[in-house]
């Protein structure tokens, strides 16, 4: 008998301990204990989310200022894709009638900004279409930024995407003329160079279109290659393409009498002797296309950028 009162008292002792190691784990986390030696997120560490309403029947638009290169749903009562033919518009939906648990939505964009959302369910969605601003404080000092601007992409190597932004901006305000030499004309179309700059393992490339005619010129598409010297002039060129990373005031369509300029940022790259950087301008359904030629001795000597005007 007393081995078998023995035997129960050990079986209550192991489900009073399971019982009670059950109630541990379901008890929610206060986040204030865990194992081994840590230390507490404070909540000047935290970048506080929006609040976001999404339903089942209408769709939720947000315009981001930049491109769209990542984005986390918290959990399968969301639906989220970029709208189609567009890189900086998501749409967002419920994947089901009235969820009742809450969620959220993690976006980075190209220019390295970084939104995170608190969403939940409402039958009425007061806002449909939002639109987030390019900005790092929400103006009041007290506040922690909105939206983190401290994301490096892959392309852009060890150069923030913020300060890529700000410099291509200062080039574009200042529209100093540092080159002088290198351009082309033709069909009154007058294609030009400059200025080329770098920081911190990246070039920038200032373009200048001039249309003189009445007729619009439509931008197909630019390229930078580097070739051969000895390629024939009117042979079709194939040489080493160099993709721009960024580019700012991208404009595609120049009206008649009208100027435009644009900033490119192209990773860092030097031109052997035996071939040089050509750049491309090609007209859209039309023929007055441009094309100039860069030396190594013009790229070597691009202006170093060591401060910002910006303003």
């Amino acid at each position: 008998m007393k081995k078998i009162f023995l035997m129960f008292a050990f079986v209550a002792t192991v489900f009073a301990a399971n019982a009670q190691e059950t109630e541990v784990s379901t008890k929610p986390s206060t986040g204030d204990y865990f194992d081994g030696l840590t230390r507490p997120l404070t909540f000047n560490r935290m970048i506080p989310p929006y609040a976001l309403e999404v339903t089942y029947s209408k769709t939720v638009h947000i315009i981001f200022p930049s491109a769209i290169r990542y984005v986390d749903l918290g959990s399968a009562d969301l639906l989220a894709a970029k709208a189609d033919g567009t890189e900086n518009v998501l749409r967002v939906k419920a994947a089901l009638r009235d969820f009742s648990r809450e969620s959220n939505l993690a976006v980075i964009t190209e220019d390295g900004a970084y939104y995170n959302f608190n969403v939940k369910y409402a039958d009425e969605p007061v806002k449909l279409s939002i639109e987030m601003n390019d900005f790092i404080h929400d103006g009041e000092a007290t506040n922690r930024p909105n939206n983190a601007l401290d994301i490096y992409m892959h392309e852009l190597g060890q150069e923030s995407p913020l300060l890529v932004k700000l410099i291509m901006k200062s080039i574009y305000k200042n529209n100093d003329r540092e080159i002088k030499h290198i351009g082309s004309k033709r069909f009154g179309i007058q294609y030009l160079l400059k200025g080329i700059y770098s920081h911190n393992g990246l070039l920038y490339f200032h373009l200048q279109l001039k249309n003189s005619s009445n007729v619009p010129f439509d931008v197909d598409y630019i390229t930078f290659k580097i070739v051969d010297k000895k390629v024939a002039k009117r042979t079709a060129i194939q040489g080493q393409v160099i993709w721009p990373l960024r580019a700012h005031n991208n404009v595609t369509l120049i009206g008649g009498k009208k100027n435009e300029r644009t900033i490119f940022t192209l990773p860092k790259f030097t031109i052997p002797d035996d071939k040089h950087l050509v750049i491309e301008l090609h007209e859209k359904e039309g023929g007055r296309h441009q094309s100039f030629t860069v030396e190594n001795a013009d790229l070597v000597r691009a202006k170093v950028i060591n401060e910002l005007k910006t303003k």
